[in-house]
């Protein structure tokens, strides 16, 4: 397990995690931001941080910009992919601020180096900034075109040794089919690695899945617009479909 400098963390089943939030979660209504969704994330996210949880997070951009479907309409697939980079830039920006704005460390890294507001990720100083306190937040995905932020968010609780991968989205976890269409669908409160990869439940990119998996670093799919879900997650309850060996 991660030594901490705090001594909280005893009450915590996590020490260090890497929170992967899709950008849809933090739409608005016709707006690119909810900004009260926004805002009442990060002090989720302060909570957790308060309990000496060591916290790194990867915001999507899909509420900005999905690349996929640029490419679709004939845009190369890497101007496509690189302007989903940038989006993902915005996000953790947002982030980075609104944090800040609440008195809570934090520090913006992104794959693409843009060096008037942020700095590259280099996961010994990632791994030193967490352990000071820091909150990171990972932009621009793994900074190449072909690789989803899902990816990049299995890459970077591989390189800062994450007990565990937190993917929050707009459902209580993983259904047999969406349940948004279709009532009758199925709930799982638990999954292995290799049903959500030969199942092909679509729940997260596939490679995010097997690098998870080879790195034994379970996944938790929650929703992350319920209130104090987040805290309670990283506090032991089981809420949301943990997906595991």
């Amino acid at each position: 397990m991660h030594a901490l400098n705090s001594g909280k963390n005893d009450v915590t089943r996590y020490r260090r995690i890497i929170l992967k939030m899709s950008g849809e979660a933090i739409e608005g209504d016709g707006e690119v931001f909810n900004l009260d969704v926004v805002r009442r994330i990060a002090e989720e996210i302060g909570t957790v941080h308060s309990l000496g949880v060591q916290v790194g997070i990867v915001v999507g951009g899909g509420n900005i910009i999905r690349g996929q479907v640029f490419s679709r309409s004939g845009f190369s697939r890497v101007a496509s992919d690189s302007m989903g980079m940038l989006a993902t830039v915005i996000n953790s920006l947002l982030f980075e601020e609104v944090l800040k704005s609440k008195g809570i460390p934090a520090r913006l890294q992104s794959a693409l180096v843009i060096e008037a507001i942020s700095e590259g990720i280099v996961p010994k100083k990632t791994i030193k900034y967490l352990e000071d306190g820091e909150i990171l937040l990972f932009a621009a995905g793994t900074g190449s075109p072909y690789f989803t932020t899902d990816t990049a968010a299995a890459l970077r609780a591989c390189e800062i040794g994450a007990d565990v991968l937190l993917k929050g989205t707009k459902v209580e976890g993983v259904y047999d089919r969406d349940p948004v269409i279709y009532r009758d669908s199925v709930f799982y409160p638990s999954l292995s690695y290799e049903d959500v990869l030969t199942k092909r439940l679509g729940v997260m990119d596939m490679a995010a899945v097997s690098m998870c998996r080879d790195n034994r670093i379970p996944i938790v799919i929650f929703n992350i617009l319920k209130e104090g879900a987040l805290v309670k997650i990283v506090e032991g309850q089981d809420i949301g479909t943990i997906i595991k060996e």
